[in-house]
This record gives C-alpha cells, sequence and structure tokens, in this order.
C-alpha cells in the first residue's frame, strides 16, 4: 500500500485523491500520449512549517518541454503555482514524492496529438530510500533502449516506459536489484528509471545526452556538485566492460537519489566508494537547505 497524500491537483483545483479519476476512454491511458515529472520535497529540518522544494523550476522547466513534445502548451508557472497551492493543502509531514502529470484527456480513438483536449494534475505519497541505499544487484537487460529518432527521448513521455517496465521486471524476476539497458549501439545508456555514473582514476564519467539517456535533473545536479568540488566530469559512450573495471559505478535519479551497485550479473563490484560518498553527502546537505552556495536549488512553501 502507498501512503498518497490525501489531496490531488486536478481539473485545475485540490481535489481529495479518491476523487480525482478518469474515464476508461482516456486518450492517455491507451496511447502513452502523457508526460510526467518526480519531485521530491521534505520538511525543513529547522522549521517543521517549511517544505523544501529541490530544484522545481528545472522540473517544471522540464514538465513543459515534455508537453511540448506532446504539441501541448504548458506554462512553468502554471505547473510550479498549482504545486505550492497543492503543498499547502496537503501539508506533509513527512518526506514526498511528487508526481506532476500532463496528458491527452480527451475521450477517443485515434491515435493523434492535433485537435484534442489535454490536462494536467498533481498527486504525491510519502516516500524515503527508492532503492537500497546499501546498494543495488543489476543485470544488463536484453532489453534496448529506445532511440531518439523514433521517441522524444529528451522528456518523460509515459509511453516509453513500457521498455522500464519490462527491464525490471525481468531483472527482479531473475534475482537482481535493477536493470541496466543497453542503447542500440550497444554502448550503456542508464538504468529502468535513473541515470549512471562509473568513476575510474579519480574522474567520474556518465553517458552523454547523445547516448539517448533521460536529460535527468538529479544527473545534472551531480555534474554540477562534482565541478563544485573539483572532481572531472567526462560525459561519453561507456562500453559494457567497464562497468566491470571500474572504481566506483552508482545510479542517480530523483526517487534513487544517488545509489551504489554493488554487483553486475555475477561480477562484484568495487565497494570503496570514495568519490560516491563525497557527492551524495554534499546532496543530502542541499536539498535540506545546509549549503549557501546552492540555496538556490531550494524553494521554500510555508504551510
Amino acid at each position: 500500500m502507498h501512503d498518497f497524500l490525501p489531496y490531488a491537483w486536478f481539473k485545475g483545483k485540490c481535489v481529495p485523491f479518491e476523487e480525482a479519476r478518469i474515464s476508461i476512454a482516456t486518450h492517455a491511458l491507451h496511447y502513452g500520449t502523457g508526460a510526467f515529472g518526480g519531485m521530491r520535497a521534505i520538511p525543513d529540518p529547522k522549521d517543521a512549517n517549511t517544505i523544501l522544494l529541490f530544484r522545481a523550476d528545472k522540473h517544471a522547466k522540464r514538465l513543459c518541454q515534455s508537453a511540448r513534445l506532446l504539441l501541448t502548451d504548458l506554462k512553468e508557472e502554471i505547473v510550479l503555482n498549482s504545486l505550492k497551492t497543492w503543498i499547502k493543502v496537503n501539508k506533509p509531514n513527512k518526506p514526498i514524492y511528487i508526481r506532476p502529470f500532463v496528458y491527452t484527456s480527451d475521450l477517443g480513438i485515434a491515435p493523434r496529438l492535433h485537435n484534442i483536449e489535454t490536462d494536467f494534475f498533481i498527486y504525491g505519497l510519502e516516500l524515503g530510500d527508492y532503492l537500497s541505499p546499501e546498494g543495488v544487484t543489476c543485470r544488463i537487460s536484453s532489453w534496448r533502449r529506445q532511440e531518439d529518432c523514433s521517441l522524444p527521448l529528451r522528456g518523460k513521455i509515459s509511453g516509453a516506459y513500457i521498455t522500464s517496465s519490462l527491464a525490471k521486471t525481468e531483472a527482479v524476476k531473475s534475482g537482481f536489484d535493477e536493470a541496466l539497458l543497453l542503447n542500440s549501439r550497444g554502448k550503456v545508456s542508464e538504468a529502468s528509471g535513473m541515470n549512471l555514473f562509473i568513476v575510474r582514476d579519480g574522474r567520474l564519467i556518465t553517458p552523454g545526452v547523445d547516448q539517448d539517456i533521460l536529460e535527468g535533473i538529479t544527473r545534472a545536479s551531480v555534474i554540477e556538485i562534482a565541478n563544485h568540488l573539483n572532481i572531472d566530469v567526462i560525459e561519453r559512450p561507456i562500453d559494457k566492460t567497464e562497468l566491470f573495471i571500474a572504481d566506483e559505478v552508482f545510479l542517480t535519479g530523483t526517487a534513487a537519489k544517488i545509489t551504489p551497485i554493488k554487483m553486475i550479473e555475477s561480477t562484484n563490484l568495487n565497494n570503496n566508494l570514495q568519490i560516491m560518498h563525497k557527492l551524495k553527502n554534499l546532496l543530502n546537505s542541499i536539498t535540506e537547505n545546509k549549503t549557501k552556495e546552492f540555496a538556490h536549488w531550494i524553494t521554500k512553501v510555508h504551510i
């Protein structure tokens, strides 16, 4: 059971979560013509009446860019204002995960993006660790990451997540926690819903945007944090074999935060994760608004 927050933002207002319902004929349900975001927020450790939102502006911008890929006009200020109102009504007292969603709300059977109604909703749930902070085991998926030429991977398009779902279940049913997907060129792309980093010889390496990855906000944040810590960052293709010989391997994402990989296939990985811990410690400090240099990443909502 999930601990959903009591209110959702639906049809332009806050309503009880149970009343936020859509028709079984909703277009997006049939064709995956929706796009979502994932955000985290926590009560301020110094003030329980304040909620700290991590990089709300970046999340709003990406959701609106995703909407544009669906030929839908969604304004960032609408997302942010709706989000703040929704938080004030729910008054969360624990860490939460927030799911804003833009979708084709029309009722119909024709696959299209023209002459169609769209809408936007928000709901959330209490969420601690999505993956074990001690580390996860991974397998290389038999499913390949889609190509940007066949699906708009710069957005979090809901229909794209069939591949993630297949890969995740394949991994879990074969005894692993998570899946790693290669792209069509056989290079490492990402996990089922997270970006990937490795460390080799003190350098932080991650697949670039040309490797059919999602442009993750936590990924971008980790790169900025690494630059702040004077850690060299390289964005380039990663071969599968590099995963097994890397000094560190870890995943990043809004839900996953920063999670180490402790085993891939039958190979146990190095557990001396010095660089990952530096990045993780600073990221945790930033999300709790304890680092002045990154205070602009935090949006405060007074409840």
